[in-house]
């Protein structure tokens, strides 16, 4: 765990530019209002919030702008970051501890089910304040909700994007893949050419954090299968889910187009293979364009690197989107003051210039990541990021999101397990099978698939 504290120095220079954007935002809004929806006349001044965060540039960068926050309402701010693997079961003992020390909480859209019970319904708070969902991608609005609650704010969410080595392609004379057919052909041109670099990497290793299933999704989707029923039974052991199935584990086990390395990654060792240059393609997170293509993390350059939507399976593209929404504990004794921090951490404004600047407080910070609709489409936006924005909103167009029950992450641990059986040379329908059976008991046990 890391808990992150700004030098002096930040300090200083944030508080410099807290003034800036707080005299940018007053002189914006009607006279005696204060920006972003807060409350005037300080009611909460003097609060200290606890914010638990995953490590991310994204985040660190709203952390060294918070002064304006500060400077608006007088509350304080203490920012907790965790590493993306640790996160799960960090969030998880809050929970089970009714632990109040975090007032403000980022975890994966997916852990949101389990943990609701403890999250705080912002619905009534939004409406007070004029605040729509609306101004996400359905996919994204959807991810941080619940039963007909919303829950938080999915402040960091991905789309999903193909990436590829422009130079590669270049040398085997083929164009950025535009379906999963033409994935393999281009591995195979690979391999033909005798170039020293393995074509896809995929990651296949059930890792706890069921990785293996990101990119399985956009396989049974575009077939016209899914994991659940209306009943909340499983259905992906459908003919045509084990048909998509098949297809995504053959693109390492009969059409040998991945790094043969896919077995053991997880995401962020596919992402390291791409980025050391020992893989040609990825499909991951539109996130990963800045890693790389830094320097001090990659070993790329900006003009190696394309991004193209993700492949069509069978003549049709849908998506799996995700986020990490914020969300208010009910455990927090601050909830007010908790309330006017996610007002100003979600506003657009505050969004775009987080994906716009590179230096905060003296510090670098590179990061594309938003989620408001009118920052995807933004012209600045797009124009400081290469236009992956463009190229997100239009993977979003259809796509959706891990299936919103409690008991997800453990029927998604028993796919996760059969995946990685199957890449492994396991029969595929046999597994994909008996993990539907196996699901199913879990889920009349938990009320569902009557």
């Amino acid at each position: 765990m890391k808990t992150a504290r700004t030098s002096l120095m930040a300090r200083a220079a944030a508080s410099v530019l807290a003034a800036a954007l707080l005299a940018a935002g007053s002189a914006a809004s009607v006279a005696g209002d204060l920006p972003y929806g807060l409350k005037d006349g300080k009611p909460h001044a003097g609060t200290k919030l606890n914010i638990l965060s995953v490590v991310t540039p994204q985040f660190e960068g709203l952390m060294l702008r918070d002064g304006e926050f500060t400077e608006l309402t007088g509350i304080e701010t203490e920012w907790t970051f965790i590493p993306f693997t640790s996160l799960q079961e960090k969030v998880a003992s809050v929970g089970v501890a009714a632990d109040g020390s975090f007032d403000v909480v980022n975890y994966l859209d997916s852990w949101g089910p389990p943990n609701s019970h403890w999250l705080v319904a912002i619905d009534d708070m939004m409406a007070e304040d004029g605040i729509s969902m609306d101004r996400y991608p359905a996919a994204f609005a959807k991810s941080a909700q619940f039963e007909g609650r919303t829950i938080g704010f999915p402040l960091r969410a991905h789309a999903q994007l193909m990436f590829y080595r422009k130079d590669v392609l270049a040398e085997i004379g083929m164009e950025p893949p535009r379906t999963w057919d033409e994935v393999v052909a281009v591995a195979d041109a690979i391999r033909a050419k005798g170039l020293d670099i393995e074509p896809l990497a995929l990651y296949f290793h059930n890792d706890g954090n069921r990785q293996n299933l990101f990119i399985w999704l956009n396989f049974i989707w575009a077939a016209g299968a899914d994991v659940f029923d209306a009943d909340t039974c499983p259905i992906w052991a459908s003919e045509e889910g084990l048909e998509a199935t098949e297809d995504y584990i053959a693109l390492h086990t009969v059409k040998k187009a991945t790094n043969p390395s896919s077995i053991s990654f997880v995401e962020q060792d596919a992402r390291q293979s791409f980025q050391q240059g020992k893989s040609a393609m990825i499909p991951v997170w539109w996130w990963a364009y800045s890693p790389f293509i830094n320097p001090k993390s990659s070993v790329l350059t900006k003009e190696q690197v394309g991004f193209v939507g993700m492949p069509a399976h069978r003549g049709r593209t849908v998506t799996y989107a995700i986020s990490m929404p914020f969300s208010i504990s009910k455990y927090s004794k601050n909830q007010g003051a908790a309330w006017e921090f996610m007002k100003w951490l979600s506003n657009p404004a505050l969004e775009k210039m987080n994906a716009t600047e590179r230096e905060v407080a003296g510090k670098t910070i590179i990061n594309n990541v938003v989620t408001h609709a009118a920052n995807l489409q933004d012209a600045d936006v797009n124009a400081a990021n290469d236009m992956i924005q463009q190229a997100a909103w239009e993977s979003l167009e259809e796509s959706d999101i891990m299936p919103q029950i409690a008991e997800w992450p453990e029927i998604g641990d028993i796919l996760s397990a059969a995946i990685t059986k199957a890449a492994a040379g396991g029969d595929t329908r046999e597994l994909m099978t008996e993990a539907a059976a196996q699901a199913e008991k879990t889920l009349k046990r938990a009320g569902y698939c009557r």
